[in-house]
């Protein structure tokens, strides 16, 4: 297997839940589908999903919940 790098389509804020009061999309470990959200990310209000592209094993997170990111900054590790 190999580990691929996602990075942020755009720039914005990471959320990894989709509110506070609730859990997170995924966990590291979690297996992803394509597809699968795995966060938002917030610019002025409006809120983008970043939805999985290949199906695979959530290695790690490469930033904390609500941390800036910048468009192309690498969000998450997915082994496929």
């Amino acid at each position: 297997m190999t580990a691929k790098t996602i990075a942020a389509p755009i720039p914005g804020t990471f959320y990894r839940r989709p509110s506070p009061d609730q859990p997170p999309f995924k966990a590291e470990g979690d297996m992803l589908a394509a597809g699968d959200v795995v966060g938002l990310i917030e610019v002025m209000k409006t809120f983008t999903p970043v939805a999985a592209e290949t199906g695979g094993k959530l290695l790690r997170f490469l930033l904390e919940d609500e941390d800036a990111v910048m468009a192309g900054q690498p969000l998450y590790e997915i082994e496929v």
